[in-house]
C-alpha cells in the first residue's frame, strides 16, 4: 500500500545524506577549501575535485585532495577549514539552499506513519543543526549521525547506529545520497542504496558503487520506497 498514514505497514527508515542531496552547498564548501589551501601555500583544488570529496569526513577529504593518507597536516587543515566555513556563515553571500522538491518530499514522508526519517552525513553536527534550523524541518528527523559521531563513509557505522536506535532492520532501510560513498556505505550496512542524480557525483559512478536505483527528482522516492 502507498497511502500515507498506513499504521499497519512495516516501518521503513529513510536516511538522507545532507550536502548534495538535501542542500546545495558546493559553492561555499569549495570557497572554504580554496581559502584553506591558499593560506597553507598549497595548490588549490578545482571545483570538480572538491565536489568529488564532499561526503567524506573532513580530514579524509583533505587528505584525498592531497593524494595521501590522513596525517597531522590534513588534520590541521581540517580544523582551519572549519574556521573558514564558520566565518563564511556571517557573509551576506552564504547560502545552503534546498534542492527543488526536497521540502515537499520531507513533509510528505513526515506525514506517513510507516516511515521514520534520519540523516547520515559527513557534515558536523553543528552544520546539520544549522541546516535543520534554517529550513525548518528538524522535527521530522528522528535519528542523525554526523562526522562528529562515527567513522567516515563508506564505513557502515552511521547507518547501523541509526538502525539500532530506531529498532529497524537495515534491510528495511533506504540510504539516499548523491555520492559513491553513500552507495558504498549503504551496501556495507545491508541497506538499500538510492542515488540522486541532482548532486555532485554522476549516475554511472553511483551504479558502479552499488546503487539499487538512481532517482532524477525527489518525488520519485515516494513511489520507490513502496
Amino acid at each position: 500500500m502507498t497511502a500515507a498514514g498506513n499504521a499497519s505497514a512495516a516501518p521503513k527508515l529513510v536516511l538522507f545524506d545532507c550536502d548534495g542531496t538535501l542542500v546545495d552547498s558546493a559553492d561555499i564548501i569549495h570557497a572554504s577549501m580554496v581559502a584553506t589551501f591558499r593560506e597553507a601555500g598549497l595548490l588549490e583544488p578545482d571545483t570538480a575535485a572538491t565536489k568529488g570529496i564532499i561526503g567524506l569526513t573532513l580530514d579524509i577529504a583533505i587528505a584525498t585532495l592531497l593524494k595521501r593518507a590522513p596525517d597531522a597536516e590534513s588534520s590541521r587543515l581540517a580544523e582551519r577549514y572549519k574556521e573558514h566555513f564558520i566565518a563564511s556563515r556571517h557573509l551576506p553571500s552564504f547560502r545552503e539552499p534546498l534542492y527543488d522538491g526536497i521540502a515537499e518530499l520531507i513533509e510528505a514522508l513526515g506525514r506517513r506513519d510507516d516511515v521514520l526519517i534520519g540523516m547520515v552525513t559527513g557534515k558536523s553536527r553543528r552544520g546539520v543543526e544549522r541546516v535543520l534550523e534554517t529550513h525548518g524541518f528538524g522535527r521530522h528527523f528522528v535519528t542523525i549521525r554526523t562526522a562528529d559521531d562515527c567513522p567516515s563513509k563508506p564505513h557502515p557505522a552511521m547507518v547501523l547506529e541509526c538502525c539500532a536506535e530506531m529498532g529497524i532492520d537495515p534491510a528495511s532501510t533506504f540510504v539516499i545520497g548523491d555520492a559513491v560513498y553513500d552507495m558504498q556505505m549503504a551496501r556495507n550496512a545491508g541497506a538499500r542504496a538510492i542515488g540522486v542524480a541532482w548532486g555532485y557525483h554522476n549516475r554511472d559512478g553511483l551504479f558502479a558503487t552499488g546503487a539499487h536505483a538512481v532517482i532524477d527528482t525527489p518525488g520519485e522516492l515516494l513511489h520507490l520506497i513502496d
